[in-house]
């Protein structure tokens, strides 16, 4: 009998493997699912933006503004939960700074308040005001913007000079378009560009209506390009996908990095504990229209959805499948659930910041130094995305893959370099 036995084990042993790597498969499609619908939502809201833009262009009024706006932040909700597809998707990274690049320097799009200041030895463009300037120098060569088109944008324009600050086309270009400057400082309150700053004739505010108004067109017609672009990616066939599913492991790998490097160096890091240190409310991801409290939510839940193999479409249909959790469960139940529970918790503090944001009390307002309750909240979201982290960390090593290096940033890593 026991050679039978042996003989049975071995078949056992090739089943289970064989089960494992399918296992893995499974986990990666649904990944990708996820990936694909994401940007596909991104997509359809960033093509009703359009629409509304095209509105306002076309026809200016107080409602016209107001319902791009309110479209602009619809758009925010499917996106923002796809930054946790960057770090370990080089497509996504390649491609990534094209729609949601910050800081920018604003002044290099359209006015700017006099207290925004001049050209500065780091940007010789942070008030070249494209809007006002049909025609300008850059890198030593005649620039002819006469037409504001997409290709000006993406192609001159964007990080101009080799400059990350002047960002030109995206999501935030499109917000100060919509918001103009939050002059508020530490006050509540977001932007308050005037819709007359799209209006015709003697009724325009600001200057050069017209070319503003092509210029937020553009931004517009980008951006839906860009996502088209990405989405397709993520496709049956696209490049994103194929080069996920080419190795399971490195696949796997790939959705750990993303998780671990949006949840420590990006977003607890270079989005939230740097602005607190700073008190600087420019330090905003959404600076212009006071957003951030949803920006930072819709990242966090975008983290535990691909944990738990599980996207809510913005048409409320879901998206699931096996997932990272049951690899790690079948490996170590304690610790999956240990990282569920603390994906709970980060999603449940940002939470607090969202719903203190949405009753009155705006994320500049937490930012601000000596504000206690501010500055708790914060932290208590911080700490929750550190916290998981570590618990990331573990994930990776019962799984038994590579070490893993997340991104880091000097605001957790090293505080003292901030402010030197």
């Amino acid at each position: 009998m026991k050679p039978i036995y042996l003989a049975t084990t071995a078949v056992t042993l090739v089943m289970a493997t064989a089960a494992a790597a399918e296992e893995k498969s499974d986990v990666l499609a649904t990944y990708a699912n996820i990936a694909q619908a994401g940007y596909a939502d991104s997509l359809v809201t960033a093509q009703r933006l359009k629409a509304a833009v095209d509105t306002l262009v076309s026809a200016p009024s107080a409602e016209a503004l107001q319902a791009a706006k309110s479209a602009w932040l619809a758009a925010r909700v499917p996106y923002q939960q796809t930054e946790v597809f960057r770090f370990g998707n080089a497509i996504v990274d390649d491609w990534e700074g094209k729609v949601n690049a910050w800081p920018l320097d604003e002044g290099l799009i359209d006015y700017v308040d006099a207290s925004y200041g001049g050209a500065t030895d780091e940007n010789e463009f942070a008030v070249l005001n494209v809007v006002a300037n049909p025609t300008f120098t850059l890198s030593g060569n005649e620039v002819d913007a006469s037409a504001i088109t997409p290709a000006l944008l993406a192609e001159t324009l964007h990080e101009a000079d080799g400059v990350e600050s002047n960002v030109a086309t995206g999501y935030h270009a499109i917000e100060f378009l919509l918001w103009g400057q939050d002059l508020n400082g530490h006050n509540n309150g977001a932007g308050n560009r005037s819709w007359t700053d799209y209006a015709q004739g003697e009724a325009c505010t600001g200057g050069n209506c017209d070319r503003r108004g092509a210029y937020l067109q553009a931004a517009s017609d980008l951006l839906v390009s860009d996502l088209e672009w990405i989405t397709a990616q993520w496709a049956e066939g696209g490049a994103a996908r194929t080069e996920l599913l080419a190795d399971e492991s490195a696949g796997i790998v790939a959705i750990l990095t993303g998780m671990g490097s949006l949840s420590y160096g990006e977003q607890a890091g270079e989005r939230m504990r740097l602005g607190l240190m700073l008190n600087d409310p420019e330090e905003e991801h959404d600076c212009f229209s006071d957003n951030t409290h949803n920006s930072h939510f819709y990242d966090g839940l975008g983290v535990r959805n691909v944990y738990l193999g599980e996207y809510t479409r913005v048409d409320g249909t879901v998206v699931s499948g096996p997932s990272v959790s049951d690899l790690v469960a079948a490996a170590d139940g304690a610790l999956d659930a240990e990282l569920k529970g603390k994906l709970d918790t980060t999603v449940i503090a940002l939470g607090k910041i969202k719903s203190a944001a949405e009753a009155g009390f705006s994320y500049d307002q937490m930012l601000e130094r000596g504000n206690e309750a501010g500055e708790a909240l914060v932290m208590g979201g911080v700490n929750g995305l550190i916290d998981q982290t570590r618990s990331i960390e573990r994930a990776v090593a019962v799984l038994g893959l590579d070490q893993i290096e997340f991104e880091g940033s000097d605001s957790l890593d090293n505080p003292t370099a901030v402010f030197q």
